[in-house]
């Protein structure tokens, strides 16, 4: 038996079910048979076995292949995924970056334009005309026919006012003689009656030495009730023992606090006079006299409180001591006036207790100031105070937009132009109301209304410009900052609607600041407390004294006078010194040389 048909039966003989048999066409060579050798046999069963358990390791290795194909792709996937979300996250912080750019970018801009603001005022400030009555304002002014542009000086075809005539000064009369004869023939002249005269004036200051002599006498009796020696007794001095005349002092205090001239150059200027006075003399001397001048300022503070409307407003002061609880040397000095009455303090602080120790006592009032809080604090306080605001600070603000902002020039100064008509209207209503229009009888009475009703109606219409303009979404901030300002404070800045004797601006305490501002910027302050509280004490005293048109050396003459016959104290009895309480007679005594005189009676044709 061959081999092939052994192993079917012994494929046969192995128990294992027969497969299906599948009758399919025997092609030829199918019949044919082969024989192998067992080894053969063998050897192809190993390769079988081989190659099946090849292929088994490859589906092993494809199926880790595919494992792992799909492990990376979820990893490539999660990675992805990531990335994405990294993208996103990244484009919505650049997203994020951009807009921080541009609001750091608009911030920018708005500093720079800050900053360009700031130095176009600046340069307003240092270089350009320091008055807010620019050409500028005025013309824009008349092209709405509210104003028109005025030059400085004397008009052109309006009538001069001559020569000034200074009959009240002493008399030195210079004769020139001539002493010559004809030249042709040699006889001489003879006089002829009269002669032409021409003034000229002359200013002659010189310092003089007052020798004292106090006659002695011997008595003639024998009563023995006198002396041996009888001496007249010694002229009355304003500082025991002191050198120095009361003209003098007169001369010191009027140069320093009315004319801030600094002492040092005083006393140079006396130098080249002659005249030899040390500092230390002049110090010691002031530091004596401050507390004559007290009774005077409280009488002043007296009745500054008793009247019903004050300007008020505060400036710098250096003051060159150390002081408790302050750093630095910053005091201020406040400025409280009326129209009698002009009263300084003196305060390290700016708050408002110094208005408040000020006004001590007042009920109520009206107080006119800037916008600054210490005045809002005192009006919180004291409900009876009324606050009426500037509206020359609110004008004000308009000029300086429009000079810090070009683009905005046109619409400030139409608010400029609105704010002079309304300064022209209110002019024209308080000069018809002091002419008698609040009397209904009076014949400025209807006068006085027709301009009342025009205030009115020009109040009415600035104040719906106001709202409206602030309705804008587009206005610029400046613009919308200045018009917030001025609704703020719409309530003070009103008050002279019902009030026409009322004045629209403190421009009244603004120009009396400005002799001790001019003297800050010349001798810087003052260099003790002491020194301090004379200068507030000096300046009020003689800006009232002026107020009330007195020649203040006349009255410091006067006054310096009194307190040496008193013992270099101040006089018991202040009244003649007061000019509130002066008689007619003598406030035209002390009013002379401080007028303005008649026109000369000369022609001077030299």
């Amino acid at each position: 038996m061959s081999y092939a048909t052994t192993l079917i039966k012994s494929s046969h003989c192995e128990g294992l079910a027969p497969e299906p048999v599948v009758v399919a066409p025997v092609s030829p060579w199918e019949l044919e048979s082969v024989t192998l050798t067992k080894r053969e046999h063998v050897e192809l069963i190993n390769q079988c076995n081989y190659w099946k358990s090849s292929h088994q390791r490859a589906l092993g290795r494809l199926q880790w292949a595919e494992q792992r194909r799909l492990i990376e792709l979820g990893r490539a996937a999660q990675e992805l995924a990531a990335l994405r979300a990294q993208m996103l996250q990244a484009e919505e912080r650049h997203r994020q970056a951009l807009e921080r750019a541009g609001q750091v970018e608009l911030a920018l801009r708005g500093e720079l334009e800050v900053a360009n603001a700031r130095i176009r005022d600046l340069r307003k400030r240092h270089f350009a005309r320091k008055s807010e009555r620019t050409r500028a304002v005025n013309e824009a002014a008349a092209v709405d026919g509210a104003a028109t542009y005025r030059a400085r000086g004397q008009q052109r075809g309006a009538p001069g006012h001559g020569r000034t005539c200074q009959d009240h000064l002493p008399t030195v009369v210079q004769t020139i003689e001539l002493e010559t004869s004809c030249p042709q023939c040699g006889l001489g002249l003879k006089p002829f009656p009269g002669t032409q005269d021409c003034e000229v004036l002359e200013i002659e200051v010189k310092a003089y030495r007052r020798i004292i002599r106090r006659q002695r006498y011997k008595p003639c009796c024998g009563c023995g009730c006198l002396p041996g020696i009888v001496t007249a007794p010694a002229p009355a001095r304003l500082i025991a023992h002191g050198k120095l005349g009361d003209s003098v002092w007169v001369n010191i205090l009027v140069s320093k606090f009315l004319y801030a001239q600094p002492t040092h150059r005083l006393l140079r200027d006396w130098r080249d006079q002659g005249l030899h006075v040390s500092q230390g003399t002049l110090t010691n001397g002031l530091k004596r006299l401050a507390p004559l001048f007290a009774p005077l300022v409280q009488a002043g503070l007296e009745h500054l409180r008793r009247q019903p409307h004050w300007h008020a407003d505060e400036t710098r002061w250096a003051v060159f001591i150390d002081y408790e609880n302050k750093v630095g040397h910053r005091w201020y000095l406040w400025a409280f006036c009326c129209a009698s009455v002009v009263h300084f303090e003196l305060d390290p602080s700016r708050s408002a207790k110094v208005p408040a120790r000020v006004l001590q006592g007042v009920e109520q009032g009206v107080l006119s100031v800037d916008r600054y809080s210490a005045y809002k604090s005192l009006a919180k306080k004291h409900p009876g105070i009324l606050l009426a605001f500037c509206w020359a600070h609110a004008r004000r603000d308009q000029l300086e937009l429009s000079v810090a902002h070009p683009a905005l020039k046109d619409w400030a100064l139409g608010w400029v132009a609105q704010i002079g008509t309304l300064y022209g209207l209110h002019e024209q209503r308080r000069l018809a109301y002091q002419a008698g229009g609040q009397d209904r009888a009076d014949a400025a009475h209807l006068e006085f209304c027709r301009f009342d009703l025009a205030v009115r109606e020009e109040v009415t219409v600035m104040r719906a410009r106001l709202e409206n303009t602030l309705a804008q979404s587009d206005l610029a901030e400046p613009a919308r900052k200045v018009l917030r300002s001025m609704r703020e404070h719409w309530d003070g800045l009103m008050l002279f609607v019902e009030r026409p004797w009322l004045d629209m601006d403190n421009n009244f305490a603004e120009h009396t600041v400005r002799g001790p501002v001019l003297g800050r910027k010349n001798f810087y302050g003052s260099g003790s407390q002491w020194s301090g509280n004379l200068a507030a004490s000096m300046m009020s005293l003689m800006m009232t004294v002026q107020l009330w048109g007195i020649n203040v050396r006349t009255w410091l003459m006067a006054y310096l006078q009194a307190c040496a016959q008193a013992g270099g104290q101040s006089p018991a009895n202040i009244d003649a010194f007061v000019p509130w309480r002066m008689d007619a007679q003598r406030l035209e005594t002390m009013r002379q040389g401080a007028r303005v005189r008649a026109r000369c009676k000369f022609n001077d044709s030299s």
